[in-house]
Order: structure tokens, then sequence, then C-alpha cells
């Protein structure tokens, strides 16, 4: 069994559905998951998967700014 991550968020915690639950929620493997606890509950919410015409500039953003963010990263929160 492996074992996802969650990263905090403003709005809860996102994982990435696994594969063998994406397949019997019929939706596309790699998508995410957004966790957040509301009157002491687990709600969850699976995000729509980005269009091609999105992921476009989020890539040519995280490219252009690499640097940056990996200077972020390494200094930590």
């Amino acid at each position: 069994m492996s074992t996802l991550a969650p990263q905090k968020t403003d709005l809860g915690w996102v994982i990435e559905v696994p594969t063998e639950i994406a397949r019997s929620l019929e939706v596309p493997e790699g998508s995410l998951t957004v966790l957040s606890v509301r009157d002491g509950r687990l709600d969850v919410e699976i995000l729509p998967t980005p269009t091609p015409e999105l992921l476009q500039p989020v890539r040519e953003t995280c490219e252009e700014f690499k640097d940056a963010f990996d200077e972020m990263k390494r200094l930590g929160d």
C-alpha cells in the first residue's frame, strides 16, 4: 500500500486520488481531491481535471520562476 502525502491548503488538504479509487469512481487517474473537515465530518471534493489550455501557461510560469520556487522550497515556510 502506498501513501500519498496530503498538501495543506487554506481549503483543507489536497491529495491525489489513488489509482484503484479513481478507477472505481470512473475519474481520470491522477485526479486531485480536497479533504476538509465540516461539522466533525470529513468532506471530500474531487477537483475537475485541468484542460491542456490551463496546463500550458501553468507549466510556462513554473519554468519561468523555477529558481524562485526552488529557493522558496529551500528556505521552507
